[in-house]
């Protein structure tokens, strides 16, 4: 266990990579969020997706942790199995972080009258309806996906270079095309509207959790063929 912790230390030598960028890149976001907010005429609450901004970050720290860190563990002679779970434990972190600033910027929103112009980028409606600790789930798996899936790329990319993972990527677009092609010629769209309103975002986040977690268990598998 010490070890797996020295790699999470070994994680964050570059604070700038899990905390800093994350909050200059939330910051960012915000200001300028809250400067379109308050050029837009109208009393009526403004919502905006500028908050996600961070999130999609972490798809690059996942790939970075990999890519760029994996190789320099090698030479501390840390083994392959510490250094997974000591990264899963790190994104666990970073993505609690996450989820912890969400809902302070949601208070902030809330406390404030979207800052003074009606302009929301963390309370949205939707995604609180479970409460303060149902709208942490959701921030949480959002970013900890975000990261597990830019780990996993980086993964196949080690273990079997540029053209596995193309194909990779290529077969499950067409899947997922396959899924809206089916799902449209049966005429299936109100049923599955309707299956995520019953869901609601906590529901999808716990399914986002499962998923998370299937892609980690390849991670997995397929990180014990990784090239440094």
């Amino acid at each position: 266990m010490r070890r797996t912790v020295n790699v999470i230390r070994l994680q964050l030598i570059n604070k700038g990579t899990f905390l800093w960028y994350p909050l200059m890149i939330l910051g960012a976001a915000t200001l300028i969020s809250i400067l379109i907010y308050a050029m837009i005429p109208v009393d009526t609450p403004k919502y905006g997706g500028g908050g996600q901004a961070p999130l999609w970050y972490f798809f690059a720290i996942g790939m970075s942790a990999m890519t760029l860190t994996f190789p320099f563990s090698q030479a501390m002679s840390i083994t392959r199995r510490e250094f997974f779970f000591g990264t899963m434990l790190t994104a666990i972190l970073g993505s609690a972080l996450m989820g912890a600033l969400f809902l302070i910027g949601g208070g902030i929103e809330v406390a404030t009258n979207g800052y003074g112009v009606n302009g929301y980028l963390f309370y949205l409606p939707w995604l609180w309806d479970a409460g303060p600790g149902g709208a942490f789930v959701v921030f949480f798996t959002l970013a900890l996906f975000f990261f597990v899936l830019g780990f996993t790329g980086a993964t196949i990319y080690k273990s079997w270079g540029q053209l596995v993972l193309i194909i990779v990527s290529v077969a499950l677009s067409l899947v997922l095309i396959g899924l809206v092609f089916l799902v449209t010629r049966l005429d299936l769209w109100n049923n599955v509207g309707a299956g995520i309103m019953d869901l609601g975002a906590l529901g999808l986040a716990l399914w986002g959790l499962l998923l998370t977690a299937v892609l980690t268990g390849v991670s997995f598998l397929a990180f014990r063929r990784t090239i440094p």
